[in-house]
């Protein structure tokens, strides 16, 4: 087991992708703290973990709240005794409704501001909450998530809040994998291309799928499966020696 004792934070970690990771590192014996918006699929997603005999704890928090962030990392601590990995997964887009095909000059500036405090500012205070016990115990590893909108531009969908977000995110990989490598705190970065999860099984989420994997050089649909091996091997230490990158998981849509 690749994680066996290690103690992982996954934010937007009740559902969909985040659960994914959860599972992932949960089979690679991982303490899981499964940190949501969402308290009642927080609880049934600890109870799931329970039942399978896995160390898991659940938090009712906000990303974007610097206070929630700092209860995040010290319930953890209180619980585990440390933080190895942190995962910000979580972001504005699936589970809370966010506009698209709106031209960028008709944008709700509130809905323009709540998606940078979600997505940017979000990983930067999770990141900030957790950086004193990592440093403290030697190292840790931070894992960034992203989005192949970003390098797409959007692609054929319109919502510029999120593709900037999620560009941003790229380049605060690169700042804290800078400034947090002499603590031995590995920073990388995912970015999915269009997922099906538990949220997008409606009839045009599906044919969009279809749409996005006839672009892909596997033609075939991305389910969160395919993205939890990418995330044990940053969490792992099979990538000591790999910091500030980003690894496109799409099936081959976007090629750095």
């Amino acid at each position: 087991m690749r994680l066996k004792d290690k103690v992982a934070i996954v934010t937007g970690g009740a559902d969909g992708i985040g659960a994914a990771y959860c599972r992932g590192f949960a089979n690679e014996g991982a303490k899981i703290v499964i940190a949501d918006a969402k308290l009642e699929s927080a609880q049934q997603a600890l109870e799931e973990y329970k039942r399978k005999g896995v160390e898991a704890l659940g938090i009712q928090m906000d990303v974007s709240n610097v206070n929630d962030t700092l209860e995040l990392a010290k319930k953890t601590v209180d619980r585990f005794g440390r933080i190895d990995i942190l995962v910000n997964n979580a972001a504005l887009m699936r589970v809370a409704k966010i506009s698209r095909n709106v031209p960028f000059y008709e944008l709700d500036l509130n809905e323009w501001d709540r998606a940078m405090a979600v997505n940017v500012k979000g990983p930067f205070l999770c990141a900030r909450a957790v950086f004193p016990y990592m440093r403290e115990q030697g190292g840790g590893k931070i894992i960034n998530i992203s989005s192949g909108n970003f390098f797409r531009g959007g692609g054929s969908v319109k919502y510029p809040h999120y593709v900037a977000s999620k560009g941003a995110v790229i380049g605060l990989t690169r700042a804290l994998a800078r400034e947090l490598g002499e603590y031995n705190i590995n920073v990388n970065c995912i970015c999915p291309g269009y997922v099906l999860t538990n949220w997008g099984t409606d009839p045009y989420r599906i044919e969009f799928g279809k749409i996005e994997a006839a672009k892909r050089c596997l033609k075939r649909d991305e389910y969160p499966k395919d993205l939890i091996g990418t995330a044990i091997f940053l969490a792992c230490s099979d990538s000591d020696f790999i910091t500030g990158q980003t690894i496109v998981v799409d099936g081959g849509e976007v090629m750095l």
